[in-house]
């Protein structure tokens, strides 16, 4: 081999070696080898939990703790995956909740250290899920003596996950908001009701989920899902239009399923009953 030749081997192995040096797959921050399960406690838990919120498996407290809601949340997790179903976050379970996720440790932690009120919603502004512990024996104590308008003035802050007509939470309104953004951002405003609408004949129907989340993450159930512009930042005409949905209007008449008649590929799509035509969707039962 002559020295040209040795050298340009040589460069080559060195370029190899570099390249394999810098490849790593996507971290799983703070998750530790253990199998995280139920009972548990500790930051593992807290990722966990803050990961589950942030695709809308888990609205209770992220705590630490390992209860029943952190179980179910994460057994509709692995279902809504193609996961085993055990309630056990094992390797891959953590993997893939990663994968369909992010963390942020610095915010979650700061909000734990400062005994905040929080959440962890993925495509919420961080400064909407995030504000003082109230002191509810102080507000109580006001409101009696100093009557309605002071307790007006005292809760004119809405909590993060307060209910709203129908028992539909901010987090579920939120979640709608985004899909009915991805989906139909460029439709008219009834056919963005219409798809709004067709989520929540969803989760009233026995044959979906029961959920809004559970609706939105069914596996191939939306595109927005499936290409990421579910995460897209979504405006106040589709936040108006799932309140108009959740209120009664339903331009889709009772439909359970839409799509697109220029782009859709499935014989059983095109089988469904048709409903209607709004803008580019044709709404189907």
């Amino acid at each position: 081999m002559t020295h040209k030749r040795l050298f340009l081997f040589m460069m080559i192995c060195l370029l190899a070696i570099g390249l394999y040096s810098s490849y790593s797959p996507k971290p799983v921050n703070a998750f530790t080898s253990q199998v995280i399960q139920h009972g548990a406690t500790g930051e593992d838990v807290i990722e966990l939990q803050a990961r589950l919120q942030y695709v809308g498996f888990y609205k209770g407290k992220i705590d630490g703790v390992f209860g029943w809601g952190t179980y179910w949340a994460l057994r509709n997790f692995q279902e809504e995956f193609g996961l085993d179903v055990d309630g056990l976050a094992g390797s891959e379970t953590k993997q893939k909740l990663a994968d369909a996720s992010e963390y942020d440790e610095g915010f979650v932690k700061e909000q734990l250290r400062k005994g905040n009120e929080f959440t962890h919603y993925g495509g919420v502004d961080k400064s909407k899920q995030s504000k003082p512990k109230q002191n509810t024996d102080t507000n109580t104590e006001t409101n009696e003596n100093k009557g309605n308008e002071t307790a007006d003035e005292n809760t004119n802050v809405e909590p993060t996950a307060a209910n709203v007509p129908q028992g539909y939470s901010q987090n579920d309104i939120q979640l709608m908001a985004n899909a009915v953004h991805g989906e139909a951002r460029g439709e008219p405003y009834v056919g963005q009701v219409a798809v709004a609408a067709v989520i929540l004949n969803r989760v009233e129907s026995p044959t979906f989920p029961n959920t809004v989340s559970g609706v939105i993450f069914e596996p191939r159930a939306f595109t927005a899902v499936a290409d990421g512009q579910i995460w897209l930042e979504p405006n106040e005409t589709a936040r108006k239009a799932v309140l108009d949905a959740i209120n009664g209007w339903d331009p889709s008449g009772n439909a359970l399923y839409y799509f697109n008649p220029n782009t859709a590929t499935s014989d059983w799509i095109w089988s469904r009953p048709q409903i209607k035509k709004i803008g580019k969707h044709i709404y189907a039962k």
